[in-house]
């Protein structure tokens, strides 16, 4: 680590900055529904369009039934995304709810919980016991303190609205680029497929790429890697175009 990341860093812990930061409520991130949605969107589309191009369909099918599958399939994931985030939640309310029950008619058996916990992570004597009495004396530390630590749910979490839009919008924006070259009737076919996989690859390797960044991974060998999921997925429908129309005589 350089000297000008390390007094950053030390900067970002000082006692006054961490009191700041740890008072601000945690925002939830909506990273992984974009990463998702703009991955899925431009797989989905390229797909479409390598098949059609395998079967030896028209630029104006690859067009139509790419569009179609973008809005489709975008509003399928968003939908998916929203109730996937709403079922979390809906289950950990539950769970806060029985938790609460169970503090009202055993609170003595949820302070052992709470007692247990503690003190299988290390914590004994005097400072086990005022731990516990920390957490118990306040209902909605205890609470949370009982999903955290014996159900292992989060606290915090992604807005399902939130995510939805931001899966959809992603999807829709991303997904859209491979589609581009077919709209300018200036080209050939093979012309408008090969601008389209140049499209796609890079998007592929820049969605890597920024992945790499936020979650500190190796930038090159996470862009070959998505690059290479798409590429896969885009040769698998190539290929099944392809067969089909030399099998079944599609044209």
């Amino acid at each position: 680590m350089n000297k000008i990341n390390l007094e950053k860093l030390f900067e970002e812990h000082h006692p006054d900055a961490i009191r700041l930061r740890l008072a601000k409520s945690a925002k939830s991130q909506n990273i992984s529904a974009a990463v998702l949605g703009a991955i899925d969107g431009c797989v989905t589309t390229f797909a479409v369009v390598s098949g059609a191009v395998g079967a030896g369909l028209s630029a104006s099918i690859a067009l139509v039934l790419g569009f179609a599958n973008l809005f489709a399939d975008g509003f399928s994931m968003a939908v998916s995304n929203y109730e996937s985030i709403k079922a979390d939640r809906e289950f950990a309310e539950g769970i806060r709810r029985t938790e609460e029950e169970h503090i009202d008619h055993v609170p003595e058996g949820e302070r052992e919980e709470i007692r247990q916990i503690f003190q299988n992570k290390g914590f004994a004597g005097d400072v086990l016991d005022k731990i516990v009495e920390t957490i118990c004396s306040d209902r909605r530390l205890w609470v949370e303190t009982m999903l955290v630590e014996e159900h292992g749910l989060q606290i915090t979490g992604p807005s399902p609205w939130k995510s939805a839009l931001v899966t959809f919008g992603s999807f829709l924006f991303i997904g859209a680029l491979p589609l581009l070259p077919f709209l300018y009737s200036g080209f050939t076919m093979q012309q408008q497929f090969v601008l389209s996989s140049i499209a796609a690859a890079l998007v592929f390797f820049s969605i890597g790429m920024l992945k790499s960044l936020v979650f500190a991974k190796p930038v090159f060998r996470a862009g070959l890697g998505t690059l290479l999921t798409g590429g896969v997925a885009a040769s698998l429908a190539y290929l099944t175009g392809f067969l089909l129309r030399e099998w079944f005589g599609i044209l």
